[in-house]
């Protein structure tokens, strides 16, 4: 097959989300509550629904089960990654993510959850929390427990455009006005820290993990820095945000047309702006923007026409060659 697979997203609903994805995607929400777009996703706690095709109305999770072939036989015994877009109307609680061999032994195998963001857009003098100040773990535990969370936490001021690299042991959290794309290995686990005393639809504070977090944090806190590269043709641009053990993630933004290759066993993409054409040997495909869809295997190049910005990801596998932090551009385009 040799044809794009266009998905339809799901929604999760939070206490922190708003309306902007029905604002700026013109989806169809459950309420104006609506945080979490899972725009790609096989996780059992939502997967997409394959919109048209061979293949309509089959979850992203029984293709990956049923038609190993569309992932270049992937060897992994799920599907590895999640895109989300996220609406941030008020801030998401301080949180950590585990690793893979913590979640694996004490969240019943669950992956564990690196993950990325790209500021799709944000409030003027937004940030986020990412980091910490703590010197030791002794030192962390006393700051939490003596609740002193504005020495505690680091905060980072944010621009659209932006794009932060959130490994598992991350001190993290979006802020209020933020709209974010999230590339993420395929895992629901969260370890909360602190939550601004917030009470859930019960009435009751929401639950908090804070053992847990205190043993998958990394203390210090260490931040990758983000180098991207940069590869030009025809007025197009490629930018590699990162390339590291469980992803590679692109921005595509095509002024006029764009020849390109695919360098992953399969390629996620979501349009975050414009409209175009989408061509492989088998045709061509309308985008626009709010569009996700699935490169499978075997388009080994494709063009797209239009003008318009892609934020597209693929799975790598972890202990291979890749680096943390993307060093040099791959060559993507035919020049």
């Amino acid at each position: 097959m040799k044809q794009p697979i266009f998905l339809k997203p799901i929604f999760q609903e939070r206490i922190w989300g708003g309306t902007q994805l029905s604002d700026t995607y013109g989806y169809q929400i459950p309420s104006n509550k609506t945080g979490e777009c899972w725009a790609i996703s096989a996780h059992p706690n939502g997967q997409s629904i394959v919109r048209y095709g061979d293949f309509e109305g089959k979850t992203l999770g029984e293709l990956w089960s049923e038609r190993p072939d569309l992932f270049g036989h992937f060897e992994s015994d799920r599907f590895p990654l999640l895109t989300k877009i996220l609406d941030a109307n008020d801030d998401l609680s301080v949180q950590v993510h585990p690793n893979d061999e913590y979640a694996k032994e004490y969240e019943c195998g669950e992956l564990g959850k690196t993950e990325c963001w790209y500021i799709i857009d944000c409030d003027e003098d937004a940030d986020i929390i990412f980091g910490h100040h703590a010197k030791s773990k002794e030192e962390f535990i006393q700051m939490i427990n003596e609740g002193h969370w504005d020495d505690l936490l680091q905060r980072v001021k944010i621009k659209p455009g932006d794009f932060f690299y959130v490994p598992s042991g991350t001190i993290h959290a979006l802020c209020k006005g933020t709209l974010v794309l999230e590339t993420q290995q395929s895992s629901d686990t969260t370890y909360r820290v602190y939550d601004y005393d917030r009470v859930g639809q019960n009435g009751e504070l929401r639950e908090l993990h804070i053992e847990k977090a205190i043993e998958v944090t990394t203390v210090p806190h260490t931040a990758t820095k983000v180098e991207p590269t940069l590869a030009k043709m025809n007025g197009s641009t490629i930018t590699t945000f990162v390339e590291e053990d469980y992803f590679t993630v692109y921005k595509w933004d095509i002024e006029s047309r764009a020849e390109l290759v695919q360098d992953g066993p399969f390629t996620l993409g979501s349009v975050i702006e414009g409209i175009g054409t989408l061509i492989t040997s088998e045709g061509e495909f309308a985008l626009q923007k709010g569009d996700h869809f699935l490169l499978p295997n075997g388009v080994e190049t494709f063009e797209i026409e239009g003008q318009l910005s892609i934020i597209a990801s693929h799975p790598n596998h972890k202990g291979g060659t890749q680096q943390h932090v993307a060093g040099t551009a791959k060559e993507m385009a035919n020049v």
